[in-house]
């Protein structure tokens, strides 16, 4: 991943929300949101969507607006920070659309493997170790899902025994350049 603003522990800090990443997009297309607009726009719960806001203001990337208190002003705004991070959110979110995949489809760590496999094959263990602290069952089902949304493909090394290794399809490539920037 070249993009420095969504660093490994950044792609992990956005991901461990699912509805962080739409939620900034938003916020950075339009300059800021009222809650209630942002609540219709995704279908979330007033829980979800308070809890989404609270962790993006802990991460120090979205805040009260100050000036609000008139109807047409946003009740949410991004940081200095936030709006880098908002940039690139609203790139994952174009191709995320593009692709035909639901927020939802994108498990936590469904972005970090997609930026971090390379343009060669890859075994599971090197994978597992570049995306640390991924658990193997969590890395499983995540590269099972990715096969399924046609992101990620893999084959056997023809040895004794067999190896699998892993690759980005064209779709995924798509994935990984919006994360990689």
């Amino acid at each position: 991943m070249n993009d420095p603003v969504l660093s490994g522990e950044v792609l992990r800090a956005l991901t461990a929300s699912r509805w962080a990443i739409p939620v900034l997009a938003l916020l950075s297309r339009e300059r800021g949101s009222r809650f209630a607009v942002i609540e219709r726009r995704f279908g979330l719960s007033r829980h979800s969507l308070t809890r989404t806001l609270a962790y993006l203001r802990a991460q120090g990337w979205v805040m009260p607006n100050p000036g609000h208190g008139h109807p047409l002003r946003p009740e949410y705004v991004l940081t200095d920070a936030g709006r880098a991070i908002g940039a690139a959110c609203e790139r994952v979110e174009e191709v995320r659309i593009r692709l035909g995949l639901e927020a939802p489809d994108l498990s936590r760590w469904t972005l970090p493997v997609a930026g971090g496999l390379t343009d060669e094959w890859t075994r599971f263990t090197a994978l597992q170790s570049r995306l640390t602290p991924v658990t193997p069952r969590a890395l499983s089902l995540t590269l099972q899902a990715m096969i399924g949304q046609e992101l990620v493909r893999r084959r056997l090394e023809d040895r004794f025994p067999p190896v699998p290794l892993y690759g980005l399809t064209g779709r995924g490539e798509e994935l990984a350049g919006a994360v990689a920037g």
